[in-house]
């Protein structure tokens, strides 16, 4: 299926919300927003100009009355940040930054991100992160900012340990957390390196 961005998918949805908010209209009879399948979505964050996110989901589900979007049967996201020059011009090329895997996900109005599960994997930093929320209080990952969850096992060539009441930037900064509960170990020896995306033997 042809790549979609996720405001693309307005002109679909656009006589969905029109014929919805006609006066008069039925609105437990009339659906407002679409489903779409085999769907390739491509995400430009207005909050976090440098990155681009990208899924691949089974489904796509918009409703376009609470700005929401449900992908199910996801695949493997990316993160991909976009280079600039020295005068701050994007040049076209993208690095691959990191990796989602979540069950599912859904998109609010200011391109936040929640899900029940999620391994967020930084590329960079070799960095698998798995994290675990609730329905009252999911997964986040919030555009110009970074993610945050009740529950997370990190294991990375740094540390490795878990962490509850995580908030951690992209750059595998932990901006927050309860320490009490939370338990780190770092690799002082240096065992393991990150190079190129890949864990090699340390020096």
């Amino acid at each position: 299926m042809q790549k979609l961005g996720l405001y693309a998918l307005t002109g679909i949805l656009g006589f969905a919300l029109i014929f919805a908010l006609l006066p008069g209209a039925d609105r437990t009879a009339v659906p407002t927003g679409a489903v779409l399948s085999g769907v390739q979505l491509t995400l430009y964050p207005s909050r976090d100009p440098d990155a681009v996110w990208q899924f691949r989901a089974e489904q796509v589900t918009n409703d376009p009355l609470i700005s929401e979007t449900r992908l199910t049967d996801l695949g493997q996201g990316q993160r991909l940040l976009r280079e600039r020059d020295t005068s701050g011009r994007l040049t076209g090329r993208q690095t691959l930054d990191a990796t989602l895997s979540a069950p599912d996900l859904t998109i609010d109005g200011q391109d936040n991100m929640t899900t029940r599960q999620a391994r967020i994997t930084l590329v960079q930093q070799c960095a698998d992160i798995d994290l675990q929320g609730t329905e009252q209080t999911p997964v986040k990952i919030e555009q110009g900012s970074g993610f945050s969850a009740p529950v997370a096992e990190l294991d990375s060539p740094l540390m490795t340990g878990h962490v509850e009441k995580l908030r951690m930037s992209f750059d595998f900064n932990i901006e927050d957390s309860d320490n009490a509960n939370s338990t780190l170990q770092y690799d002082l020896d240096g065992t393991e390196r990150c190079e190129n995306g890949r864990r090699v033997p340390g020096a």
